[in-house]
């Protein structure tokens, strides 16, 4: 089976992390916070922010900040993988 170099991922990161559901998944872990505890934090119920870190909906625009401050990552990381991301949390 011959594979191609070029189809190698862009970066090391888990392809699961590809979305913005992803992110705010990996990004929560690495807070240190539970589904529970975050929901709470950022004021929505348990099944929207399941519902965010699943795929199965986005946050809304005026949520973004609100989120990148909580998970402390940039908002560029959450919508498409660019900028301060979770591993970069000193």
């Amino acid at each position: 089976m011959h594979t191609d170099a070029t189809l190698a991922p862009r970066t090391a990161v888990d392809t699961a992390y590809d979305t913005i559901g992803g992110r705010i998944s990996l990004a929560r872990d690495a807070v240190g916070f539970t589904v529970e505890e975050i929901s709470a934090i950022a004021g929505v119920t348990v099944e929207t922010w399941s519902n965010w870190e699943n795929d199965r909906a986005e946050p809304r625009a005026n949520r973004l900040d609100m989120l990148a401050r909580i998970l402390q990552v940039s908002i560029a990381w959450l919508l498409d993988g660019q900028g301060k991301g979770p591993m970069e949390n000193g």
